[in-house]
């Protein structure tokens, strides 16, 4: 687990992460009666596509539920812009629509006003919050709790990865499943966990880097997009997510020995499809960690394999795990508190 025995630096976030396998223990244990009721109710209303609204660590939980739409239930699924609503007054007709807001607190005003107003225009809402009491559950007619407990740290951790297995079993239960594929999920995140020593070995590499590439394809793009903000958020670097496709349409070029690139490639159709992207990367004589199975870890220059045998719609859940130690690592190995980031608040209020 997370060393946690630091007197000074760091110690609500390196807390935070070593709950996760408990708080993905205690949403498969006490949450999935209420999404199974919640799944009813959408099922009821058929709806014939899905909008889902959020920001920052949340937004990219919401992509990652995009892609399980969209593959899992076949039905076209996007992210919205809050801004058509709150500052253009936009009124898009959203009848058939599931409209699911994504908010660790619950309490930005944007998000809570965007979400009345497609109530209004004829969605069928839903917020997926850590907080059930808070206004933005108030405005949705069904609500989830991610159950992850007070979050302290200002980078989210436990909150992404409680949201990341909410959705998944939501909509995995929407498609007729049970939830099978989460079940070994807290063991094999405290295993990840476990290999802390590993991961600060990568981060003393990179601790004095400027500049860092995070890229990943399909469900990995999630991860390499939250891996990136957290990087960001807690060590001040400036921290670039593309997806494997987007880099090679021109981002590529800037990528040289002097950036180094987290590639996340677990198994599947997107890790496979990102193959031939460490390959240019490369031949760019680029610095390549990757993030992935043993056969994708051999193309890079360094790494940390994966665990085999998760399947690719639930592996985000756990291949940020190691992200996470890895941004916590390089701010501790620059002497930075990741617990309090500057000029960041843990509610950030946008209109």
């Amino acid at each position: 687990m997370p060393d946690t025995s630091s007197p000074a630096l760091g110690r609500a976030m390196a807390s935070e992460v070593a709950e996760q396998p408990a708080v993905l223990d205690r949403i498969l244990d006490r949450g999935t009666a209420a999404i199974a009721q919640v799944a009813d109710a959408i099922r009821s209303d058929a709806p014939r596509f899905v909008l889902l609204t959020a920001r920052g660590t949340s937004d990219n939980a919401a992509l990652y539920a995009k892609y399980l739409v969209e593959i899992l239930l076949g039905l076209p699924a996007g992210l919205t812009s809050p801004s058509t609503t709150t500052l253009y007054g936009a009124r898009p007709d959203l009848r058939g629509c599931l409209v699911v807001a994504v908010s660790q607190s619950g309490g930005s005003p944007d998000l809570i006003e965007s979400t009345r107003v497609a109530r209004d225009c004829g969605a069928l809402t839903l917020a997926v919050t850590n907080a059930p009491d808070s206004p933005l559950n108030d405005v949705c007619e069904l609500d989830l709790d991610v159950l992850a407990g007070q979050e302290k740290a200002t980078p989210a951790t436990k909150t992404y990865t409680a949201q990341l297995l909410t959705l998944y079993l939501l909509i995995d239960r929407l498609r007729g499943g049970d939830g099978r594929l989460a079940r070994d999920l807290p063991a094999a995140a405290a295993a990840l966990l476990a290999r802390q020593p590993e991961v600060r070995e990568i981060a003393h590499r990179y601790r004095f880097a400027d500049r860092l590439v995070i890229t990943g394809r399909g469900y990995a793009y999630a991860t390499a997009r939250e891996a990136a903000l957290k990087i960001m958020e807690t060590s001040y670097v400036a921290a670039h997510a593309f997806s494997g496709a987007d880099l090679l349409h021109g981002p590529l070029a800037m990528v040289d020995s002097e950036i180094p690139v987290v590639a996340v490639v677990p198994d599947g159709a997107g890790g496979r499809a990102l193959y031939g992207v460490i390959d240019r990367l490369i031949e760019r004589a680029a610095d390549v960690c990757v993030v992935g199975t043993a056969d994708a870890v051999v193309r890079g220059t360094v790494g940390f394999t994966l665990a085999a045998g998760i399947a690719e719609e639930v592996s985000p859940i756990l291949d940020i795990l190691p992200l996470q130690l890895l941004a916590y690592e390089i701010a501790i190995g620059r002497g930075l508190d990741p617990d309090v980031p500057r000029a960041l608040k843990k509610v950030t209020e946008t209109r």
